[in-house]
C-alpha cells in the first residue's frame, strides 16, 4: 500500500512539537492532512437479510431511506437513517462468512448507539424478545451501557447520555 506523501517542513515540524507527544503530533498531523469531520456510516454484512432489515428497522427503529436489489451481484443494499441521519448500509451477499465474536478478534468490535435511558431502552427492547446483558458502568464516565447483538451477532452497545 503506498501512502501520500506529506509536504511538511522541518521548521514546522519543529515548531508543533512543543513538548507535546510525537504521536500526538503525528496524529495532528494526519488529521489536518486528512480532514475527517465525522463518521458517515456503518457498512454491515447481514447472512439473513428479511430477519436483519426486520431487526434494524422495527426493533431498532431505522428509517429506510432506499433499498436496491443488486442483480449482478445477487444483494441488496438498504440505506438506514436514525433522527434525519444516514448511519447504516445494510447489505446482503449470498453466503458470507459468519463473523467472529468470541473469542475478541481484530477489526470492528460493536457499534454503539446513544440512550437518554438505559433501563427503559431495556424494557422497549425486552418487550420485543430482545435480552441484552446486565448493566454495567463506565469506570472513566460513570454512565451506564449494555451489550445485545444483531441477528449475526454483532454486538451493540447502548450507552446511556
Amino acid at each position: 500500500m503506498a501512502y501520500p506523501a506529506v509536504d511538511v517542513q522541518k521548521e514546522d515540524f519543529y515548531q508543533d512539537l512543543s513538548g507535546a507527544p510525537i504521536f500526538e503530533v503525528i496524529l495532528n498531523y494526519f488529521f489536518k492532512m486528512l480532514k475527517l469531520q465525522a463518521v458517515h456510516h456503518i457498512a454491515i454484512i447481514c447472512s439473513d437479510y428479511p430477519k436483519s432489515k426486520q431487526f434494524y428497522t422495527e426493533i431498532l427503529g431505522f428509517h429506510i431511506d432506499r433499498e436496491v436489489f443488486r442483480e449482478a451481484r445477487d444483494s441488496y443494499k438498504l440505506d438506514l437513517s436514525l433522527n434525519g441521519q444516514y448511519i447504516i448500509e445494510l447489505f446482503s451477499f449470498p453466503s458470507p462468512p459468519a463473523r467472529v465474536s468470541r473469542p475478541e478478534a481484530c477489526g470492528l468490535r460493536h457499534i454503539a448507539f446513544q440512550v437518554t435511558d438505559v433501563e427503559e431502552a431495556i424494557a422497549d427492547l425486552n418487550a420485543k424478545g430482545i435480552f441484552p446483558e446486565p448493566v454495567r458502568i463506565d469506570e472513566f464516565t460513570g454512565k451506564k451501557f449494555t451489550f445485545f447483538a444483531d441477528p449475526d451477532d454483532l454486538p451493540i452497545e447502548l450507552y446511556e447520555i
